[in-house]
């Protein structure tokens, strides 16, 4: 039996290895030379050191799954791709999303990120944006930092497609920005309407991290978008089983905050089953609760309450399981019988029945 846990542990020091070589914890003069290029005038190492390392590590050194990088190992390994000559580009589906989730607290005036004050609460909302925004565009120098490895077409594959994905994150955020405002009919989303705002949001970076591994490996196409298209649904599928915990997961609300998403006002899979199935008192109070953006656990209990009532968890869960068997249809098609297209499916399959 494939063990996920060992191998996201086995694969987490190679990560923030590439990281630290992108990122490292202490700054000197030849990093930041490396990174910025030479001067015309003087740097200020120090001030780099205050308003890129520190922030970056007091924020990757709480934890993570790292699991979006690992999904870049794993396709790579399924396609035979060199390991040690792709290495660095595990850097950008990891300090994209870091640098996502930095913004995000501050746009959803988030208290707690991973059991500790957000970002811009210890640093302040000016240093929280800069390197937030800054590891949106640093991570990408991996491509060119490494360009005498791979032909000019690889090369222009690659920039193209992330360039699209980093666009795309943003359509989903702004997505989501506006529903949890209440705005857009934000009462009325379609099933679909949320699934392409989390295939936005969430399945852009894992989408990103399987299209970069089978380009770097020299995958067809045809790889690319199968591949692509069932990374996209384990975000998606991960993103379903966070609102799951985000509700009713005990663990999760004491390191996210306790019922952080009806606070944020955020429409999940959950709320737009209710939205369809429940009475309109049910939904009526539902919203009126979303719509507050309330920090009463009372008022926060009695949402969830409704969550519970309908069965929405349970609801949201199996659609998450549905999506990804669907999804791997096409890819076991596709990949040869390999310990990693085993790991794969096991990994899929971890991030949607996790409890954390």
């Amino acid at each position: 039996m494939v063990d996920i846990i060992e191998f996201l542990n086995e694969n987490k020091p190679i990560i923030d290895e590439a990281i630290k070589k992108y990122i490292p914890e202490k700054v000197d003069k030849k990093y930041v030379e490396w990174i910025f290029g030479k001067p015309r005038y003087s740097y200020n190492v120090e001030a780099v050191q205050k308003f890129l390392s520190e922030p970056v590590w007091d924020f990757l050194n709480r934890g993570g799954k790292r699991w979006r990088p690992a999904l870049f190992i794993l396709v790579a390994q399924a396609l035979g791709g060199d390991l040690e000559k792709l290495k660095d580009f595990v850097v950008i589906p990891e300090l994209v999303h870091n640098g996502s989730l930095i913004v995000d607290d501050i746009e959803d005036r988030s208290e707690l990120r991973r059991g500790q004050p957000c970002l811009h609460k210890n640093f302040g909302v000016d240093v929280a944006i800069n390197v937030g925004n800054m590891l949106y565009f640093l991570p990408l120098l991996a491509i060119s930092k490494n360009k005498d490895k791979f032909d000019d077409k690889t090369l222009s594959r690659a920039y193209q497609m992330i360039v699209q994905e980093l666009t795309n994150i943003h359509c989903g955020q702004g997505l989501d920005i506006s529903w949890h405002n209440g705005k857009a009919n934000a009462d009325n989303i379609t099933v679909d309407e949320y699934l392409q705002m989390c295939a936005y949001k969430t399945g852009t970076l894992a989408r990103a991290a399987a299209k970069l591994a089978v380009v770097f490996s020299g995958g067809t196409e045809k790889q690319e978008e199968a591949l692509g298209k069932f990374a996209e649904t384990i975000g998606v599928a991960f993103q379903i089983q966070d609102d799951v915990l985000s509700a009713c997961g005990k663990e999760f609300q004491e390191k996210k905050g306790f019922g952080d998403d009806i606070t944020e006002g955020k429409r999940t899979l959950m709320i737009i089953y209710v939205f369809q199935k429940g009475s309109k008192e049910d939904k009526k109070k539902l919203v009126d609760i979303l719509n507050q953006h309330t920090t009463d656990e009372k008022l926060i209990q009695e949402a969830l309450d409704i969550l519970q009532k309908y069965k929405a968890p349970e609801y949201a869960k199996e659609y998450a399981r549905k999506m990804l068997k669907e999804a791997w249809k096409e890819v076991d098609s596709i990949l040869k019988p390999s310990p990693a297209k085993e790991k794969l499916k096991a990994f899929a399959d971890y991030l949607v029945e996790r409890e954390i």
